[in-house]
């Protein structure tokens, strides 16, 4: 598996977005909040994802587009290990990453996180397929 975060793994499309905000599950591990939903992606990818960090937390575009780009770092990295679990199960998801925090973190902090957030999300998969 190629470690990029191309454009088919990025969640874009304003109806899915609307669909996951609207019926999706949440759980927070802190400093994220990530809401998710089986979604059917026509074969596009195993998993689309978008990543966000609020404006009202971090009011300057530099601090917010540093966060991201940890986020989106940590994530192109170790998403393989959600890969495998949706493949292997056949099935397809989109999930939203929210940034909570209002003091800016380390990436390795992060890592940290995100690693114990897609290990989370796949118990989640599991706990609604039964």
């Amino acid at each position: 598996m190629t470690q990029s975060f191309s454009k088919d793994e990025r969640l874009c499309n304003h109806r899915l977005i609307t669909t996951l905000f609207s019926k999706g599950h949440t759980f927070h591990l802190k400093p994220f909040r990530i809401k998710w939903l089986r979604q059917s992606l026509e074969g596009i990818s195993p998993a689309q994802v978008l990543m966000s960090v609020p404006k009202y937390n971090f009011h300057h575009a530099v601090e917010r587009n540093l966060l991201r780009r940890r986020m989106k770092e940590a994530y192109r990295l170790n998403k393989a290990v959600l890969y495998d679990h949706l493949l292997e199960t056949g099935t397809q998801i989109i999930f939203s990453i929210t940034y909570t925090a209002k003091e800016i973190v380390d990436y390795r902090h992060i890592e940290a996180k995100i690693i114990l957030l897609l290990h989370r999300l796949i118990e989640e998969n599991e706990k609604v397929t039964g």
